[in-house]
């Protein structure tokens, strides 16, 4: 197959773009809306310690499980790329490989739940109350990992597919799930904690089966009939996905180490700027997940082009992805700054918590603008399967963000939040450095 006859060789349209970002967008919405329903459930309970509890527990898994966000970027990436390579059979194996290695990786935290557990709260210590309601949110969340990792490889693999709607379906069965059963749990039964760590365990569990069974329909069409074996474990395939993996891994774990570390330090300031934190980290969280339906286009478009090795359409994804990218971005920033207020006080009780979280609203609404461009440029480079360049600039900028921690102290939590956005344009500027080689597919070899 010549380079433009194959799939990705043909630059993409606006409303390509849409069709691929929209499903994303409403899928990750409701994502990040798991938080802020548990936020707002357990912030019916009149002590700010449940707030807390329920953001700690919760930021633990993302770090535990956004170390392993290669099983969907590197899937993604590597998927669409085999697409517009016209690879059908490489696109299969790809499948199997991620699945694999989901299903070991979650197998190990549970085993390795104790020295995870001890780490985790020994990083972030926080009050008395919050870290005992945490750690009851650990132990059972922790069961949960094979599903959330293995449901982590579908939705990579569909996105690299473009079956975005695919993904947005899947997701909305983990979070509509989930919020229902968080709500039956906490309100209705009065479990507290508890219950929402274990409406998150059911439903992360439903939805990995229910993507596992819609991932064999979707092989059955494309014409597998059986495993092949041969490809799956062929080994410079799998020494790539171990490279692209390994990078993405390391990446991911300086980011989430840089919001790991925002979180305790709020949790060192008291239980009253821990919650007017968390709340606000919620709204970035949802802006985020929303931008990201961008940058996952970005993913899937840019590996296309990758793959059908047409410079035009590299470029064509980038601009037009970033464009739509940087407008949602403005308005979403305009909207926080009308109606944050607002918003603080659907989901918290708490007077003193209330009005510190007004007291730092400007910074959680500037976030998204000033993060869009990080964003995008991940999801350009996850596309390329650049991740030796995203590894390198994710370790630089954790180092400028620690810092402008150590430089701002002084400012208390209006110099965290800053910390903060220092590491948004760090993130940003260090990407850009390596740039210019994403617009040469000629040259495209496996990361290491």
């Amino acid at each position: 197959m010549s380079a433009d006859t194959r799939p990705g060789a043909r630059p993409a349209t606006h409303r390509e773009i849409l069709a691929l970002a929209l499903p994303i967008m409403l899928s990750n919405v409701s994502t990040p809306l798991l938080g802020v329903v548990d936020t707002a459930v357990v912030g019916r309970i009149p002590d700010p310690a449940h707030v807390g509890a329920v953001a700690i527990g919760a930021l633990i898994f993302s770090f535990v499980f956004w170390g392993f966000g290669f099983l969907r970027m590197g899937t993604t990436g590597l998927t669409a790329q085999a697409l517009g390579a016209g690879d059908e059979r490489e696109v299969r194996a790809g499948l199997i490989r991620a699945l694999l290695v989901a299903a070991g990786c979650g197998v190990a935290l549970i085993a390795l739940q104790v020295p995870i557990r001890w780490v985790s709260f020994a990083l972030i210590e926080g009050p008395d109350q919050v870290e005992r309601l945490s750690g009851l949110y650990f132990d059972y969340r922790i069961y949960s990992a094979p599903a959330a990792l293995t449901s982590y490889a579908l939705l990579g693999w569909f996105v690299g597919l473009g079956r975005t709607g695919v993904g947005l379906g899947l997701q909305l069965v983990l979070n509509v799930t989930n919020m229902a059963l968080d709500a039956v749990f906490v309100l209705g039964f009065d479990w507290g904690v508890e219950g929402v760590a274990l409406g998150t365990l059911i439903a992360e569990w439903v939805a990995a089966i229910v993507g596992l069974g819609v991932a064999f329909v979707v092989l059955r069409r494309r014409g597998s009939r059986s495993l092949d074996w041969e490809r799956v474990l062929d080994r410079e395939r799998l020494k790539r996905t171990f490279a692209v993996s390994s990078d993405i891994m390391i990446r991911s774990l300086a980011l989430v180490f840089a919001f790991a570390f925002f979180t305790a330090q709020g949790a060192g300031m008291g239980e009253v700027l821990l919650a007017a934190n968390a709340v606000l980290m919620q709204f970035i969280n949802v802006s985020a997940y929303v931008l990201d339906g961008l940058a996952f286009a970005a993913e899937a478009l840019v590996g296309r082009a990758i793959g059908a090795a047409s410079p035009s359409a590299i470029r064509t994804a980038v601009g037009r992805t970033t464009l739509w990218a940087a407008g949602l971005a403005l308005v979403i920033s305009l909207l926080l700054l009308v109606f944050g207020d607002t918003f603080i006080r659907w989901m918290i009780v708490d007077e003193s918590a209330r009005l510190a979280a007004g007291e730092y609203l400007f910074w959680s609404a500037a976030a998204p603008f000033v993060g869009v461009w990080a964003f995008q440029l991940d999801g350009i480079f996850i596309g390329a399967t650049r991740t030796a360049e995203m590894r390198n600039a994710s370790l630089a900028s954790l180092a400028l963000f620690l810092g402008a921690w150590w430089l701002l102290r002084p400012w208390g939590n209006h110099g965290l939040w800053a910390s903060l956005h220092a590491h948004y344009l760090a993130r940003s500027l260090t990407l850009l450095r390596y740039y210019p080689r994403i617009a040469q597919p000629q040259t495209q070899k496996p990361s290491s």
